[in-house]
């Protein structure tokens, strides 16, 4: 059992990293493995919803690590996706990455328990948080909770590691979600889709 834990932060041993990695030390408490991921620091490309990955599998845009980390949830019993707060919000490039990344895969991680973390100095952290749990939900992904709203406090890493309760939650999520990995995993098979998929763009009286 293993969990992908994608820091969408530019700096890969920064404030989310620190978070994501409290949240890895309870999953490995727990016996599940951990693989991290960093989107870099190169410019990801938004999506177009030019609707090729439906027919293709994956994006058509392939020079970035869009189709690289979609694999890599694919073959996850977990996901845990981890944002600095600019603005009150995710990231932008780690948004336009997911949205290309959960427009043409999220078939693939339906049932995948998944979470969120967010990082922040002071203010912002549930509107970033409210923004990510998103892309969950839309995925039939269950959403893993914690104690408190899954956010760390600080400037620094340093900062971050004196925000006691942040680490607790951070601690708490990761509990909660090998519990309910294990769960999954011992049998319980998960829900069959009760009605074919309906797409409505609009209402009509016709």
């Amino acid at each position: 059992m293993k969990v992908l834990l994608v820091n969408g932060s530019p700096n890969r041993n920064g404030c989310t990293y620190t978070a994501l990695k409290e949240v890895a030390s309870a999953l490995e408490a727990n016996e599940i493995k951990t693989e991290f991921f960093h989107i870099g620091i190169e410019p990801q490309r938004g999506c177009l919803g030019c609707g090729k990955c439906w027919k293709y599998g994956k994006c058509i845009f392939d020079g970035d690590v869009c189709n690289d980390l979609a694999e890599r949830i694919k073959t996850a019993d977990g996901l845990v996706i981890g944002s600095p707060v600019y603005y009150a919000g995710p990231n932008g490039a780690l948004c336009a990455l997911l949205d290309r990344v959960f427009y043409s895969s999220s078939k693939n991680f339906e049932n995948k328990p998944a979470a969120c973390v967010v990082s922040c100095r002071r203010g912002g952290a549930s509107a970033a948080f409210d923004r990510l749990n998103k892309y969950f939900t839309i995925a039939q992904m269950p959403v893993v909770s914690s104690q408190y709203w899954n956010a760390v406090h600080g400037n620094t890493p340093d900062e971050v590691m004196r925000d006691l309760e942040g680490l607790q939650i951070m601690r708490t999520l990761g509990n909660n979600m090998a519990w309910m990995i294990k769960n999954i995993k011992s049998g319980s098979p998960p829900p069959e889709p009760e009605e074919k998929r309906l797409w409505t763009n609009f209402h009509s009286d016709d």
